[in-house]
């Protein structure tokens, strides 16, 4: 299962840990269970290999129940606001990239371009930050292809703003704040920062890091055929960003 769900994925063209690791995982169980015996009699000829065995199966097991805490504690924290609960209203709406595919935003994007829509119509007057560069496999930026979304659902274009050169949550953050400034928002602006919904408890702890003092989380569902890959991959970035000092 674990394969199939990699290979499928990654056939759609995500490649991320999420992804990849699952995949991995699904491979090497699949060949253990084709060359079990074989294994156990190479295991039965030396009590070295016996117990290095049993201790990467520990390690395999303490490893798959720090994800399953993360999981839990990552359920009960993430979240945001709805549209209509933004307090106090938002003068710009910062959208954080997520992907894109042959110039179309990946599955995960269009619900968060969807989500901030949704409140650029609840607050007329918000600039709308759409941030991403062009990053591996991709011709166009992210920003660009976000923008053409979100005009051609009929959002006002003088009030998208775009941001075309970050590859990741601090860099959209970092470069999005000059794009502010340069329409008089500084960072202690009333700033609502949509991204998917298990990304807003990070992406807030990144965003203080970066200087913004108001941000309002506002979260998007993250599509179920997605959801479970994208939540591993949040437990090896939590992981990486506190190794960086990212947050």
């Amino acid at each position: 299962m674990l394969l199939a769900d990699g290979l499928a994925l990654m056939a759609l063209g995500y490649f991320s840990v999420g992804v990849t690791v699952p995949a991995a995982l699904g491979a090497a169980g699949s060949l253990l269970a084709w060359r079990w015996q074989a294994v156990q009699d190479w295991l039965g000829r030396a009590a070295l290999r016996r117990k290095l065995w049993r201790v990467g199966w520990g390690l395999l097991l303490l490893w798959a129940v720090s994800v399953a805490a993360f999981w839990a504690v990552l359920a009960r924290q993430m979240g945001g606001h709805a549209a209509a609960t933004i307090r106090p209203a938002p003068q710009a709406i910062l959208v954080l990239g997520s992907g894109t595919t042959q110039g179309q935003p990946s599955p995960a994007l269009r619900e968060r371009l969807d989500k901030a829509l949704e409140v650029a119509l609840a607050y007329p007057q918000a600039w709308v930050v759409v941030s991403g560069g062009v990053d591996f496999g991709e011709t166009l930026s992210e920003g660009q292809v976000m923008g053409n979304y979100l005009r051609a659902q009929g959002l006002d274009a003088r009030r998208i703003l775009q941001e075309e050169r970050s590859t990741s949550t601090e860099l959209n953050l970092r470069y999005s704040l000059p794009v502010l400034q340069a329409q008089g928002l500084g960072p202690d602006a009333a700033v609502a920062l949509v991204t998917s919904d298990f990304h807003t408890v990070r992406a807030q702890r990144i965003a203080r890091k970066a200087g913004y003092t108001r941000t309002i989380p506002v979260a998007a569902p993250t599509p179920l055929s997605i959801r479970y890959n994208a939540w591993l991959r949040e437990y090896f970035a939590f992981a990486a960003g506190w190794v960086l000092d990212e947050w």
